[in-house]
């Protein structure tokens, strides 16, 4: 690993343990060179994934995206950030496990909606209303009576 101080490439790993979000590893490490100390992050290496847009585009993954339509509804709803970024990578681990190269937004929108189902039922039938394109009312209402006859 590069010392990113003296660029000296003989450095020596101090101490490691995961990180916190469980799915990378946190290395102190120690120039020989200059001996300063510095933290690096391992993360295993995913397949770029491929969305297929519903106007059959094609596009790499963006974890981004996720995260803004969670966000806009969660939107000043009583769901603490830990909790929407646990969320967020049980969407990732179910997407990720499917092992596909492609997978269309409709699935990871159902997924999305799945686990916000879950989390808050005021997100769900947020997301679910821009996501379903809901038209008019009474979709809305035959949805929230889904979730209330449940």
């Amino acid at each position: 690993m590069k010392c990113p101080y003296c660029s000296a490439t003989d450095t020596r790993v101090i101490d490691s343990r995961p990180a916190e979000d469980g799915s990378s590893i946190r290395r102190r490490r120690c120039c020989d060179e200059c001996g300063k100390r510095f933290t690096t992050y391992e993360k295993i290496e995913t397949i770029p994934l491929i969305v297929i847009k519903k106007d059959n585009n094609r596009e790499q993954y963006d974890r981004a995206k996720i995260e803004g339509g969670i966000l806009r509804a969660c939107y000043k709803r009583p769901i603490s950030a830990s909790d929407i970024q646990k969320t967020i990578e049980k969407i990732e681990t179910e997407i990720f496990s499917r092992e596909e190269k492609e997978i269309p937004t409709s699935v990871i929108g159902e997924i999305v909606m799945e686990k916000l189902k879950e989390l808050d039922e005021v997100a769900y039938v947020r997301f679910a209303s821009i996501y379903r394109e809901f038209k008019d009312v009474n979709t809305f209402m035959s949805e929230i009576k889904k979730i209330l006859e449940k």
